[in-house]
């Protein structure tokens, strides 16, 4: 069961949403473990710039929210992976739209014509 942070101080829905990814890393650590189950150094190699003491922060936080699932297995050497738990693969289907928005707006879309044309030399007249 997820567990509640900040119990009756949400203000909406979405104020709720971004407790459980609020931060620059949650939601890319979301989209990395998306397509397959990974292991810790997978995650970090596939996030550049995330510290390992950032990404094992953020990887409990998210197994307390029933975001991500945590499996140790028993061999030699040990071995962990992390996958989405059902919780987080309806959370990853709602960051979808917000993905193809910013693919679409961003990356080459709108704001990025937007920005050239705001950086762009004067013309003279």
């Amino acid at each position: 069961m997820a567990t509640v942070r900040r119990p009756g101080s949400y203000v909406c829905g979405i104020d709720a949403a971004m407790d459980v990814i609020g931060g620059k890393w949650k939601v890319l650590i979301l989209w990395a473990l998306n397509e397959r189950p990974c292991r810790f150094g997978e995650l970090r190699r596939n996030l550049p710039g995330i510290t390992e003491k950032v990404l094992a922060s953020h990887l409990r936080e998210l197994e307390e929210d029933g975001i991500v699932h945590r499996e140790a297995y028993d061999e030699v050497p040990p071995r962990v992976e992390y996958s989405l738990t059902a919780l987080g693969v309806s959370l990853n289907a709602a960051l979808a739209p917000l993905g193809a928005w910013g693919r679409e707006n961003i990356l080459g879309g709108a704001y990025a014509h937007a920005s050239a044309r705001e950086t762009a030399a004067p013309t003279a007249t």
